[in-house]
């Protein structure tokens, strides 16, 4: 467990995100995020960006640890000029094993661009990083008005049995 806390906090901090330790006693090892429509560091397809629909990739989940109630993503990009940019928050999903592609299965908070949708890659130049970092957790999420990724990391905390992360990559072509 301790190599799993381990690598939540270093995919945390490159993420660029709040460490949110994995609950002792949990084994977590198998709780993983992948996508039919590009490879862990590999390019997200157009379709899902700005240069494309526009809509969320279809995200498999695998692994869902017992005593789960509900599911959290967040996707980021930490590569933005301006800091970290956050592009969709995503709470009480409950725990299937399928986010289809432009669904909301949960609940949705604020982005960086001020809106509680999906908003797709959308780099101003160069090769960006795009973290979909997906948790599991023992509760569900009592939001308030106006919530933003820093509101539910704040009340994931203390409720993460596990976290998985998907890297996906994008470039609209500019130098």
């Amino acid at each position: 467990m301790k190599i799993n806390q381990a690598l939540v906090c270093v995919g945390v901090l490159i993420g660029g995100s709040l460490a949110l330790p994995v609950k002792p006693g949990i084994t977590a090892s198998m709780f993983q995020v992948t996508s039919p429509a590009f490879h862990d560091n590999e390019k997200i397809p157009a379709r899902y960006t700005c240069s494309g629909e526009d809509v969320n990739p279809p995200l498999y989940i695998h692994g869902i640890p017992e005593g789960a109630k509900t599911l959290a993503l967040i996707m980021d990009d930490p590569d933005a000029p301006m800091g970290i940019w956050v592009h969709w928050v995503l709470y009480n999903i409950p725990p299937v094993e399928v986010i289809a592609e432009n669904s909301v299965p949960g609940q949705q908070a604020l982005n960086s661009f001020g809106r509680t949708h999906y908003g797709g890659p959308c780099p101003p130049s160069g090769t960006h990083r795009y973290f979909f970092k997906l948790y599991a957790l023992d509760t569900v999420l009592t939001p308030s008005p106006k919530w933003g990724k820093a509101d539910v990391i704040k009340a994931m905390k203390g409720h993460v049995l596990a976290e998985a992360e998907l890297i996906g990559l994008f470039n609209r072509g500019k130098p």
